[in-house]
């Protein structure tokens, strides 16, 4: 295992019940149907994992543990983990309340700090972190890279989803906010992006990604890795200029580089190693 360096942390007591019920991915969903439905993107990440029956699955960061629930329908055994204990609570909770019709894979929950994974060597076919990222101050996340490739299986693979890009934040959101203020709509737009949206993200958000610099830190932790940028359905109805713009943010390089907001990676160990 890695030795740890000395550095700051997030401390787990900002991981609320109310964060996971009002802020964290997938509330809205997790409320309506107690996560048997999952939100887009929950459900675009889990499908890029492709889940089978009977691998051994890692989820890390578990939160309400919809996704540990998910696997294990698909015949997966699975183990969630998360540093927060109201979250190993709840998915607990969950995993209680299948027993009375349990799925076919097996379920486990731990409370666990990802840059110290108490697994053996080789133990996972997959290995889950989803909306993880952003969370862990660069010296955690190289650390829980490194051990997420110490106990995934030769030819496992990682599969990270983690919003929003930093350069949507950095350069883009700027344009974005100066337009919207233009439109009379500037109340929505703080000047600072991580209070856009969901408020909290200002002091749990602490270490976006962009497309290149996933790669680079995957690429440090001993892994290769295939990394993408992806956007919510840009749907709306503005007007013409705007309707014409979309396509050049969305679409065009190097354009949507800073306009997409999500990064997803499929990462696997190197020469059977990380």
């Amino acid at each position: 295992m890695p030795e740890d360096h000395a550095g700051p942390s997030l401390p787990p007591s900002l991981y609320t019940e109310e964060y996971f019920l009002t802020a964290c991915e997938g509330y809205e969903e997790w409320i309506d149907s107690e996560g048997e439905h999952l939100s887009r993107r929950l459900a675009s990440a889990f499908r890029v994992a492709a889940v089978e029956p009977g691998m051994r699955v890692l989820d890390i960061g578990c939160g309400r543990g919809e996704i540990v629930r998910h696997c294990a329908r698909l015949g997966a055994d699975v183990v969630g983990v998360d540093y927060a204990p109201v979250a190993t609570r709840m998915t607990r909770d969950l995993i209680r309340a299948e027993a009375a019709d349990p799925p076919d894979g097996k379920m486990g929950v731990a409370q666990v700090d990802a840059k110290r994974l108490p697994f053996a060597t080789g133990s996972f076919d997959r290995a889950l972190m989803f909306d993880v990222v952003e969370h862990l101050y660069p010296w955690e996340l190289q650390q829980a890279f490194v051990e997420v490739g110490r106990v995934l299986k030769p030819g496992g693979k990682l599969i990270v989803h983690t919003a929003p890009n930093r350069w949507y934040d950095q350069y883009a959101y700027p344009v974005v906010r100066m337009v919207r203020t233009l439109m009379g709509q500037g109340e929505s737009y703080p000047k600072n992006p991580r209070q856009f949206g969901v408020a909290v993200n200002e002091h749990v958000h602490v270490n976006e990604q962009s497309q290149f610099s996933m790669g680079s830190a995957l690429g440090r932790a001993g892994f290769g890795s295939k990394v993408w940028l992806d956007s919510p359905p840009q749907n709306r109805d503005e007007g013409a200029v705007l309707a014409a713009l979309r396509p050049v943010a969305f679409k065009w390089l190097p354009f949507r580089w800073f306009f997409e907001r999500e990064v997803f990676a499929v990462a696997w160990k190197k020469d059977g190693h990380a």
